[in-house]
């Protein structure tokens, strides 16, 4: 017997590991909601990628490339070019940091805020579906859930040994 993921069903004296498993669950869970997402993403023109940035800047506008990288979640080396691709394409530009001349400042343009105001509306609309079909006591644990996980794996001191 096979389950909606397609796992067969193991003895009751064994329980499966895979579909249990927690890193599993957010994997899979993040790509099935994200993939509905990311197709409206990918209509619009757009990778992946280039939507977190534009949602990142238009949360803080300015920001230095390391600190964009962190919070989009992307590496920064493949960040610079995406950047370079983006300014090209008039959604971002760079602007030298007026209080030190050595850094340089990514700043969304007319077109990238008008873009990402957009995008975010629909993520939105995404993330309220996603949730509303959910039953109410999980849709509103959730996201504390989801924080206090990241929170707690954010911290400096947090060490979870694994040899």
């Amino acid at each position: 017997m096979t389950g909606k993921r397609g796992w067969r069903s193991v003895s009751m004296a064994e329980e499966a590991f895979v579909p249990g498993y927690l890193l599993y669950l957010l994997t899979a869970s993040s790509q099935a909601a994200s993939g509905q997402f990311h197709s409206f993403v990918k209509s619009q023109g757009l990778r992946v990628p280039e939507w977190r940035i534009l949602a990142c800047l238009r949360d803080a506008d300015g920001q230095m490339i390391t600190e964009l990288s962190r919070n989009a979640l992307f590496e920064q080396s493949h960040l610079t070019k995406t950047v370079n691709q983006m300014e090209a394409r008039r959604l971002v530009t760079r602007k030298t940091d007026s209080h030190d001349l050595r850094r340089v400042r990514i700043w969304l343009t007319s077109r990238g805020r008008k873009l990402a105001d957009q995008l975010v509306t629909e993520a939105r609309e995404h993330e309220a579906k996603l949730l509303g079909s959910m039953s109410t006591s999980d849709a509103q644990r959730i996201k504390p859930a989801l924080r206090s996980l990241l929170d707690l794996l954010s911290e400096a001191d947090v060490d979870i040994d694994i040899a």
